[in-house]
């Protein structure tokens, strides 16, 4: 493995497509939602033996398990697109499965079987090291020799990630906070993210780890099933939902990444423009495979190039007047950020 990258952003923000391109490129391993797949639990303290490390990365994800089961699956469920033998209603679809894998292979539980087979026979290691020899061998499996992880939501990972590899490198990827703002207000797993903070903000708790049954009690109707095995869907679908909340929520996201970018040696950190992407495709991809350490390739410039939609760009500027304006106002702390931090 030669190089690590994380990229880090808001999501909704073409970080999908870049997921796609880098995963075109050759010597590209491409972890597509990696740690939003496996999130805090596949880095416990101290040292767990392979088998250990192995069932944090297959245990399904009850969240993820509970919005498929209640018919609001995200549209970056690849796993239930083209399901295979796990199921969310019976044995639960392992955590690896539902978007990482599928990204690799068609026959994603094939490569969970290869995959289990070798890693519950490593030895006693830090979570972190366990990392490191996965990524490995997926390198190995696939003939690569960079790897990049790619998670929407990811900004608020980024102190943990640097923590467990001092050495990685990170990409802030961004896009126009209005657009980005408005693509989230329409995607169920945002929508969610905002009830959800709006729960925690009613009990007082910082983690859903210090829910009492006596906060679920003093919950709204339309909030507490939220929190059960299966609830409705329209609860999240049809809420009304102020768009001016997804800008707060993208300004937070993006200072978060712009702060954390600042702490980091110039040459572990780079940013990306999603507008700047679009214009200048073969510069952008360019430089960013300089900063990952891979060739930029002329065929992968033009493949990546032709994965890339316009057709969203400018979709908050037919916004009613008012409620654009509004909208560019909430995102203002978030642009401002952009505007002083850290240039490629």
């Amino acid at each position: 493995m030669r190089s690590l990258t994380f990229v880090i952003g808001t999501g909704r923000s073409g970080s999908t497509a870049l997921s796609r391109i880098l995963n075109a490129h050759p010597d590209v391993l491409s972890l597509n939602e990696f740690m939003a797949s496996v999130g805090d639990a596949s880095f416990p303290e101290g040292k767990l033996s392979g088998e250990e490390f192995w069932q944090t990365l297959y245990r399904p994800a009850p969240h993820f398990e509970r919005m498929i089961r209640s018919g609001l699956p995200l549209p970056e469920f690849l796993y239930t697109r083209n399901p295979g033998r796990y199921s969310a209603e019976t044995t639960g679809i392992p955590a690896l499965s539902l978007m990482v894998l599928p990204h690799l292979t068609d026959d994603p539980d094939a490569l969970l079987d290869e995959l289990g087979a070798a890693v519950v026979r490593w030895p006693e290691r830090t979570a972190p090291e366990h990392h490191r020899e996965l990524y490995g061998l997926l390198c190995g499996r696939f003939g690569r020799t960079a790897v990049v992880e790619r998670s929407g939501y990811s900004t608020g990972w980024a102190p943990r990630l640097r923590e467990a590899f001092p050495d990685a490198r990170f990409v802030h990827l961004f896009r126009d906070g209005p657009d980005c703002a408005l693509s989230m207000s329409r995607h169920p797993g945002y929508r969610t993210i905002l009830l959800l903070r709006e729960i925690k903000d009613r009990a007082g708790i910082d983690s859903f780890a210090d829910l009492t049954p006596a906060h679920v009690r003093a919950l709204p109707a339309d909030l507490a099933p939220l929190l059960d095995d299966r609830f409705d869907p329209a609860l999240v679908r049809d809420r009304d939902l102020p768009l001016r909340r997804f800008g707060e929520l993208w300004s937070e996201l993006v200072a978060h990444g712009t702060r954390f970018l600042t702490e980091l040696p110039p040459a572990q950190r780079t940013t990306l423009s999603y507008e700047a992407l679009l214009d200048h495709p073969d510069e952008e991809l360019s430089r960013l495979a300089e900063f990952i350490e891979v060739a930029p390739l002329p065929q992968w410039l033009a493949t990546g190039s032709a994965m890339l939609d316009h057709s969203r760009r400018g979709s908050a500027s037919r916004l009613p007047a008012a409620e654009y304006a509004e909208l560019r106002e909430t995102c203002t702390p978030g642009t401002s950020a952009l505007d002083g931090g850290p240039t490629p």
